[in-house]
């Protein structure tokens, strides 16, 4: 008799785990599901850019700032490989940098260091029109990430790379400056475009 409770008891909990993950309705492995605020900002182009514009998209976000000295020029890089390879699979994904120095990076600022990446800027915005202490609580509570400007030296931030779905949810976070996982990032969107 205690082995078929036993034995019932194993399937109980095997069919809870099952059902568990049945249930979050993703189809990402471990997503986040970190709710993201409404915000309309100014791109590189000077024109308002915010989540109506991103509505029903999936779109790739990360922090950087033009006069970054350090894990910027890397990271755009590594974003601007990732739109390309994007791109070549036909996949439908909008990119979008956050300046985490908006005192200096205006518009004209922004486009000038895009354009030392890619002369395809069709699918990426690259966002400013805030003060830094606004982009320092819109980061830390939206993409749980720092900002940060010591009184000496340039501003620190996350290097991250983060998947967005076409709900506005935050779903998943890569590396974004070394050791990039591409082809996971490229499956995961795939995954939320089915």
């Amino acid at each position: 008799m205690k082995r078929y409770q036993k034995l019932i008891g194993l399937i109980v909990v095997f069919c809870f785990f099952i059902l568990a993950g049945c249930g979050s309705g993703s189809k990402l492995r471990k997503p986040l599901n970190w709710d993201l605020e409404t915000f309309q900002y100014i791109n590189q182009d000077g024109k308002q850019f915010g989540t109506k514009d991103l509505k029903g998209k999936v779109w790739v976000a990360d922090f950087m700032f033009t006069n970054c000295q350090t894990v910027c020029p890397p990271m755009t890089a590594n974003m601007a490989k990732l739109q390309k390879m994007a791109k070549e699979q036909k996949l439908d994904v909008q990119f979008v940098s956050f300046s985490v120095d908006p005192e200096v990076d205006k518009p004209e600022n922004l486009k000038t260091f895009i354009q030392k990446f890619t002369d395809d800027t069709s699918n990426w915005n690259l966002l400013t029109g805030y003060s830094l202490e606004d982009i320092k609580k819109f980061s830390k509570e939206n993409f749980q990430a720092f900002v940060e400007k010591p009184e000496n030296g340039q501003v620190v931030h996350v290097t991250s790379f983060y998947l967005i779905d076409q709900n506005g949810k935050v779903m998943k976070k890569y590396s974004g400056i070394s050791n990039t996982p591409y082809e996971d990032i490229l499956r995961d969107m795939k995954r939320l475009l089915d």
